[in-house]
């Protein structure tokens, strides 16, 4: 990629990562009620998802796939199920993913279960195929190495969805401490809960 498509590759993903979409809401969402460190799980099953639908849209089976609904279709109804249903059990202040007092103990999500999470939700967004389709093969310059470019704009991509992520994980932890201090913790599960339940209805719908 020449140091033209760079300078404005850069800045056009990060506009549009810094977004709020499916997965930043996850990230919010998870930094309420597991905290950063641990939806640092969540991001690396995200980023890993980012990746392989980059690499699909760059490599041309994106197009396939989109011409096939019905594998979207079951992808995106169990991940969006099992996003509503976490979001659910949080509102109800139980389940893994419910916060509570900190002299309090509580099963947590495993790191397998986070990173599961945050895979499906970028490979089950379809506008997320839909993005990479139209963004990113415009950027590819036909005279310069295929490989090289490719790794590029995968790196630039996964380095940016981080950042973006643990920008608003950060919030969450934030706003996790602020209502903790107040003992409002039912009110921070039924929040971190209706924004669960939204990221997988927004899913299912989308």
């Amino acid at each position: 990629m020449d140091p033209e498509r760079l300078a404005l590759f850069i800045p056009a993903f990060f506009l549009v990562s810094i977004s709020p979409g499916l997965c930043m809401t996850l990230a919010l969402t998870l930094g309420m009620s597991v905290g950063l460190r641990r939806t640092f799980w969540m991001m690396g099953g995200e980023v890993l998802g980012v990746a392989i639908v980059a690499l699909a849209a760059l490599a041309g089976v994106a197009a396939l796939m989109l011409a096939q609904p019905l594998l979207f279709s079951v992808l995106k109804l169990v991940g969006a199920a099992y996003l509503i249903w976490l979001g659910v059990e949080a509102w109800r202040s139980r389940g893994k993913l419910a916060a509570v007092p900190d002299d309090a103990c509580r099963p947590q999500i495993s790191r397998r279960e986070l990173a599961l999470q945050g895979f499906i939700t970028a490979v089950a967004n379809p506008k997320g195929w839909a993005f990479c389709i139209a963004l990113l093969p415009p950027f590819i310059d036909p005279a310069r190495s295929l490989p090289l470019q490719i790794s590029t704009m995968i790196a630039i991509i996964v380095l940016t969805e981080l950042f973006c992520m643990t920008l608003y994980a950060s919030g969450g932890r934030g706003l996790k401490r602020l209502l903790q201090r107040g003992n409002n913790v039912q009110l921070m599960n039924r929040m971190s809960g209706s924004l669960m339940i939204g990221v997988g209805v927004w899913l299912a719908v989308g």
